[in-house]
């Protein structure tokens, strides 16, 4: 079952946050994980949407998105985009008709 990593951010440091955005996608590729949306604009449509960032990557189940933020090349970098930015992240099992 596919697993997704959703992250709102909101990033402080844009000259330091690139350091992150320039090195994270090897390491997600490496992982098996592909992005699904990567920024871009937000257009709310219902109540109060006060997120400047959404990011979501998606991988092949929740062990393998894990495995992604739990390894070293990650957690080498993720240093970097907490002292960038703000917001959370949270692993969301998929659905599959």
């Amino acid at each position: 079952m596919p697993a997704y990593l959703i992250a709102h951010i909101d990033v402080t440091n844009p000259e330091a946050f690139e350091a992150y955005r320039g090195s994270v996608p090897a390491v997600i590729e490496a992982h098996g994980g592909r992005y699904v949306i990567r920024g871009g604009k937000v257009e709310t449509l219902e109540g109060n949407w006060d997120v400047p960032r959404i990011v979501i990557i998606e991988f092949d189940n929740l062990e393998a998105a894990r495995r992604f933020y739990n390894s070293d090349e990650y957690q080498e970098i993720l240093p970097i985009r907490l002292a960038a930015s703000e917001g959370s992240v949270a692993l969301i099992e998929g659905y599959t008709a």
